[in-house]
């Protein structure tokens, strides 16, 4: 797999030249074809020049085969071969992204009632009488009780979006206008 020339000046399309289209698909896949997952180094390379793009423009995927190879019935297939894989990409994103925000929520509640229950004994151990000893351990627990909101706002300010723009680019790459090109 070679780039032809990568994304054409408007900033919207990806060229892939390859001599086979088994090429572009992972052979230990036992699935049919128009179910194969993508070859790793050739998503790897779809997905870097797709970062490279416009982020409004619409993406197209050239693949520019030799002329025998394109008549062939799995080069009539590649566009719907690889709009599905993209498809599945991004839906398995979106399943991980409602599994990253159910674990923030789990950890938020939990977060919430550890907090809770800190103060509430920090309150009661912060008497006056014991003031250094009280004082200590209810600073101890303030701090243990903050601490237990560090992970699910890590998940909620930071973990998630990341994911959700991989999935944008999924999407948008299972949407590309695929074309197979013959050139000798």
């Amino acid at each position: 797999m070679t780039p032809v020339a990568g994304p054409d000046p408007a900033g919207s399309t990806i060229e892939i030249r390859v001599e086979r289209v088994p090429q572009l698909f992972n052979m230990l896949d036992p699935f049919p074809f128009r179910e194969r997952d993508l070859d790793a180094e050739a998503e790897a390379f779809i997905v870097e020049w797709a970062r490279e793009l416009p982020r409004g423009a619409p993406i197209s995927i050239v693949v520019h085969l030799p002329p025998e190879e394109a008549l062939t019935s799995e080069a009539a297939g590649l566009p719907d071969a690889i709009r599905g894989y993209f498809t599945l990409r991004a839906r398995a994103l979106s399943a991980e992204l409602s599994e990253l925000f159910r674990v923030g929520r789990i950890s938020l509640t939990i977060g919430i009632i550890v907090l809770a229950l800190c103060l509430g004994i920090a309150g009661l151990i912060a008497e006056p009488r014991l003031e250094s000893l009280g004082s200590l351990a209810a600073e101890g627990l303030l701090i243990l009780g903050w601490v237990a909101l560090w992970r699910p706002m890590e998940i909620f300010l930071y973990d998630w979006w990341p994911i959700a723009g991989q999935r944008r680019l999924y999407q948008r790459l299972a949407t590309a206008g695929i074309s197979v090109r013959a050139v000798p």
